[in-house]
């Protein structure tokens, strides 16, 4: 590929751009774990390697005085073909990219910041009517780790983010090895037999359960339209965002990943699934996770899949009446759902 270097150059530099401007928003346990691993991914370290404390705090105090010199730098074009396309044009860029074997992703995540990524491309698919990009290696990223994402109809599964989220998971629970759903998950995996070809069974079942979310979400795109991302898009509050997208995960994971998961008795992939269930997602559906704990004891998945269904209907309603509140009145729409979850989360949980 022509400038192949340049590409990855430029799309590293607004990965820098982007973490300059919202790196250090993050809460500082999770800013020190994302830098830790970022550490690790750009030096090639193996997972099972820790990285030396003194090289780490160095190159944090770099890393952060490079920041401080991109602070208000607009993100660039890239050279792609002999071209400048705009970093935000990842169809565009995809077009020329994905039959070299190479793919591309950009977009705004969680709380307005901008995410990008240039991998390797392990395979194409379609499965209705979506199109999946699977990524492997990656020439760059930006800081925070996110293995999938569902950008202008396409599906992006990052391969080698996903393996590093799921071992970021099992170092933390290796510290303290409580019970509970990760342990089932783990235990489902034969972790303990062999760590290595479990982490790779583990990458490659979790990668399905995480592309069976997102093409819920495709599906919850189709029943609230594009409004929905036009209201998310103009909230100011992170408490009003968090429960948003709870909501509509919960929508995704009741439509696409729960009962596909049921239906295929991925059990491993199931307590997966609860072991990240937690937060505002945990607090919005008391109801899931007592039948998850009901099936866990009990086997019978019985009360696990009357929860989906009436999550099913449940969170639907609850979408689509905030997309409904927002056509009529976008400039409340969120101040009536922040005054819900100030007086109880509980008003719209199921």
């Amino acid at each position: 590929m022509r400038n192949f270097p340049d590409l990855i150059e430029t799309v590293q530099t607004n990965c820098h751009i982007a973490d300059a401007a919202y790196a250090r928003e993050m809460t500082m346990c999770t800013y020190l774990l994302e830098m830790r691993e970022y550490f690790r991914w750009e030096h090639e370290l193996p997972l099972t390697q820790h990285p030396p404390k003194d090289e780490i705090g160095r190159w944090l105090l770099e890393r952060e005085r490079l920041w401080e010199t991109l602070d208000a730098d607009a993100f660039a074009s890239l050279p792609v073909e002999g071209r400048e396309i705009p970093p935000f044009e990842s169809e565009l860029v995809n077009r020329s990219l994905v039959p070299q074997g190479v793919v591309y992703g950009a977009g705004i995540g969680r709380f307005h910041k901008p995410h990008f990524f240039l991998g390797e491309l392990v395979r194409k698919e379609e499965r209705e009517g979506i199109t999946i990009l699977v990524s492997g290696c990656e020439y760059a990223r930006d800081l925070t780790t996110l293995p999938a994402s569902f950008q202008n109809g396409i599906i992006y599964l990052r391969q080698d983010a996903l393996k590093r989220a799921l071992w970021e998971k099992i170092e933390l629970w290796r510290n303290r090895r409580i019970d509970g759903p990760l342990k089932s998950a783990l235990r489902c995996y034969a972790y303990e037999h062999d760590h290595e070809a479990a982490l790779q069974r583990m990458a490659e079942q979790e990668g399905e359960a995480v592309i069976l979310h997102e093409l819920g979400e495709a599906l919850a795109q189709r029943q609230l339209g594009p409004d929905w991302q036009t209201m998310l898009s103009g909230f100011g509050h992170r408490h009003s965002e968090v429960a948003a997208r709870a909501m509509r995960d919960h929508l995704a994971d009741c439509l696409s990943t729960l009962p596909k998961l049921l239906e295929r008795q991925a059990w491993g992939s199931l307590h997966f699934y609860f072991a990240e269930f937690e937060g505002m997602r945990k607090s919005l559906f008391p109801t899931l996770y007592a039948a998850y704990l009901s099936w866990s004891g009990k086997g019978a998945a019985t009360a696990l899949e009357e929860a989906v269904a009436a999550g099913r209907e449940h969170w639907a309603r609850l979408t689509q009446a905030l997309v409904e509140q927002h056509r009529e009145a976008p400039d409340d729409v969120e101040r009536h759902l922040l005054e819900q979850i100030r007086q109880s989360p509980m008003a719209l949980a199921l």
